[in-house]
């Protein structure tokens, strides 16, 4: 299906130029010769997806027709042309929200490359609201939020996915928000009406899990008095969230195999088998392929459950993240509680910035809810540590743990806090590390933490 672009150029030759550049390629051309114009055309076609204005337009500017797009339409694509030398206004365009700019004159491929870049930029902003309006529909799903680069991806991943009946094995470490993705991908899926079955597989007694996972007809064991349906089969319709799937037993892991494999179950004491209709979402914080290696977990087992896969990413690898997080858990526990706490200063929330987060998003908001029941700054920061990296500054001089270290993580951490920090600022963050700017800004790339 080919994109809706709408061309703003007051200059009539300049105008029919690029049509003629933009029709050739898989675009639907739409043109404008004002911002009034403009506006007119986007309020009858719905279908625009991206605005490619000229910043001269008479009288006035494209920055009038950015802060109405912006306002109205925000998920809009919105490239910016200006005249040579007017570093200045593409500037102010990108600061008002502008996709891309091009300085005059430019090569056609400049100017794709700049409308692709916007078009994409346009549909992750639509994935990513339409993701996020339906988690504010269930509460527990609002944790699962972010503007890093890592979560952007993990929404525009969860939207992709979300409308198959693709298997999909998420992983993480523990305090990542797991079951809010498995949430999220049943609640944006055709399934959302059906159920949600969340089954911790390591919480169940062994010797009961059989019964429980698949089922039990009466007299089947000892205690069975009646027969039972077990989670597979209360998740008809929907979707069953297996967590910790690592400890599920072996002789069971035989038979989630076969389940996966015919799309029936059987339950324990009989014969006959029943049709499913579920989708299965799994969840570890093991490294399964290692499992596998130590004959813990099948191997078929692992290739049928990892069709897709999601990993969450660590608090500390989205460290720009925090001062979002810590506003949502501050205004959830004071609604919860109904009490009121000062804004933290700067020092601490200096301090919670620059902790490494071992039990990561969970952690985070225990801490905050502990805080907002007590009023006690001191001890919500009085023993952060960095349990992982135990790189410390004795005397003055840098301390190497016996255990190594992940360099280029640390490193990549130190931009993401140095960024956070400066609030975006580049020339702020680059000063919080003591860097040269120009070095500053090659370390971003090489991180692709550059938006």
């Amino acid at each position: 299906m080919k994109s809706t672009l709408l061309l703003v150029e007051d200059d009539p030759q300049q105008r029919e130029l690029l049509i003629q550049i933009l029709s050739a390629e898989p675009y639907q051309i739409l043109a404008a010769d004002s911002v009034e114009s403009a506006i007119l055309l986007l309020k009858e076609h719905r279908d625009i997806q991206l605005v490619f204005s000229d910043w001269k337009l008479g009288a006035r500017t494209a920055m009038q027709l950015l802060q109405y797009v912006r306002q109205h339409l925000p998920e809009l694509g919105f490239v910016v042309a200006t005249a040579y030398g007017s570093i200045s206004h593409a500037v102010e365009a990108i600061q008002a929200g502008a996709d891309d700019y091009l300085s005059k004159p430019f090569k056609r491929q400049e100017l794709l490359l700049a409308i692709e870049k916007a078009l994409r930029a346009s549909t992750l902003r639509l994935q990513n609201r339409r993701l996020t309006a339906s988690l504010s529909e269930q509460q527990q799903l609002v944790d699962l939020v972010g503007k890093a680069p890592c979560m952007q991806q993990l929404f525009e991943r969860i939207s992709r996915i979300s409308p198959t009946q693709a298997t999909v094995l998420i992983t993480g470490e523990s305090g990542t928000g797991k079951e809010l993705a498995a949430r999220a991908l049943h609640q944006l899926s055709p399934r959302h009406q059906g159920p949600f079955m969340a089954l911790n597989c390591g919480a169940i007694p062994e010797h009961l899990a059989e019964a429980e996972l698949f089922g039990a007809e009466k007299g089947a064991y000892t205690g069975a008095s009646q027969s039972k349906a077990g989670k597979f089969e209360a998740a008809q319709g929907g979707t069953i969230f297996l967590d910790e799937i690592a400890e599920l037993p072996l002789n069971l892991q035989a038979k989630l195999l076969r389940l996966l494999q015919e799309g029936t179950v059987t339950r324990l004491g009989s014969h006959q088998e029943i049709a499913l209709d579920i989708r299965v979402v799994a969840a570890t914080h093991q490294n399964l392929v290692k499992a596998v290696e130590e004959g813990r977990f099948r191997e078929d087992l692992y290739y049928r459950l990892n069709v897709v896969p999601i990993r969450m990413p660590a608090l500390r690898e989205r460290a720009e993240d925090i001062p979002q997080l810590i506003r949502h858990f501050l205004r959830l526990h004071q609604q919860r509680y109904q009490l009121q706490v000062p804004e933290l200063s700067k020092t601490v929330l200096r301090q919670l910035m620059d902790y490494h987060w071992p039990g990561n998003v969970r952690e985070l908001s225990n801490r905050l809810e502990r805080f907002v029941l007590l009023g006690d700054e001191q001890e919500l920061v009085q023993d952060l540590r960095s349990k992982a990296n135990s790189a410390v500054l004795a005397g003055g001089a840098f301390r190497l743990p016996e255990q190594g270290m992940a360099f280029d993580a640390l490193e990549q951490q130190c931009l993401q806090q140095a960024l956070a920090l400066a609030e975006g600022n580049k020339t702020k963050a680059a000063k919080l590390l003591d860097m040269p700017y120009k070095a500053f800004l090659y370390r971003l790339e090489k991180f692709n933490l550059v938006p």
